[in-house]
């Protein structure tokens, strides 16, 4: 027992890391460092500026910090009555577009991931080839018109309820799970319905939320859509479109110059100014703010996502 504890006291301290893995971190803490500002800084500088008296930002300079504090470019973009209501209908359009999407494209991989589904080629060649060819702009309006969603908020939803790029992971992502899970459930006697329910769904949570990140982003930013099935209808215009109207008239309105490229209008009673550069920045930090606040929820799971169900095994 003395033997031991003399032979413990004289056992050698670890080798400490040598002089080029020091290096190495502390370069790879300046990289990451420097890769985090180069990150933030386009949005930093896009909020000082919302936040910055507009006619001061003519003069430029504005990068951190905001010199003259204003809530004036916000104003202008919130007072417009319709904001409010296509904000509502961008946040319904988001989250059932994003859910029947998420939805229709797991059930659909589920069966093409198959090996005894006899045409499991044949549609995923079928799907491929849309992701190259386009039947174009006219074409795919008089197919929308046909359908009858021409004025209705569900041409917002069915014609993306598919997304090939999203099939393709989500396929990938399953045809990598173990095939003795799936065997084990048929043998309980598990239909397909029951085993994608309770089997595949909830082994498939970080590539579904992956999916629903990327449909979810694209549901939110859309408005070309709306321009071009929708604008005659108020009722269902979103907030994307509402932005880019206003932006197009204050554009319209005052140009593009500098000092006589200016909104006056008053509020609160103080004579207040916008341009263009404000009102663009403004409206970039509206419509940013709802994904920012969704992606940390979803963020644990989509590097794992795209990770699994980029790659077949």
């Amino acid at each position: 027992m003395e033997t031991a504890a003399v032979h413990k006291k004289k056992r050698k301290p670890p080798i400490s890391s040598s002089t080029g893995d020091r290096l190495f971190v502390i370069c790879n803490y300046c990289f990451m460092i420097a890769l985090m500002i180069v990150t933030l800084y386009p949005f930093v500088n896009v909020l000082a500026v919302s936040l910055n008296n507009a006619q001061d930002s003519i003069k430029g300079g504005i990068y951190l910090l905001p010199r003259e504090w204003t809530l004036a470019n916000y104003s202008y973009i919130l007072r417009e009555a319709t904001i409010f209501h296509a904000t509502f209908i961008s946040v319904l359009r988001t989250v059932i577009g994003t859910v029947v999407t998420v939805f229709c494209s797991a059930m659909l991989a589920y069966t093409l991931s198959r090996q005894d589904y006899v045409l499991r080629k044949f549609i995923t060649v079928a799907f491929i080839m849309t992701m190259y060819f386009n039947g174009g702009l006219i074409p795919n309006y008089l197919l929308i018109r046909d359908m009858g969603l021409v004025g209705s908020f569900w041409v917002y939803i069915l014609p993306g309820i598919i997304g090939v790029f999203n099939l393709i992971i989500i396929r990938s992502f399953i045809e990598n799970l173990p095939e003795s899970i799936i065997e084990s459930a048929k043998i309980d006697g598990a239909g397909d319905y029951r085993t994608f329910f309770s089997i595949i769904l909830p082994l498939t949570v970080p590539v579904l939320a992956t999916v629903a990140l990327f449909s979810g982003v694209f549901q939110w930013n859309s408005w070309f859509d709306v321009f071009l099935y929708n604008s005659s209808d108020a009722s269902l215009s979103t907030l994307q479109y509402e932005l880019q109207k206003i932006l197009q008239n204050s554009n319209t309105t005052t140009g593009t110059s500098s000092l006589d490229g200016m909104i006056q209008g008053a509020t609160g009673g103080q004579q207040n100014a916008v341009t263009p550069m404000s009102v663009r920045a403004t409206m970039t930090i509206v419509a940013s703010v709802p994904i920012i606040m969704v992606y940390p929820f979803l963020q644990k799971y989509f590097v794992k996502g795209m990770m699994v169900g980029g790659v077949k095994g």
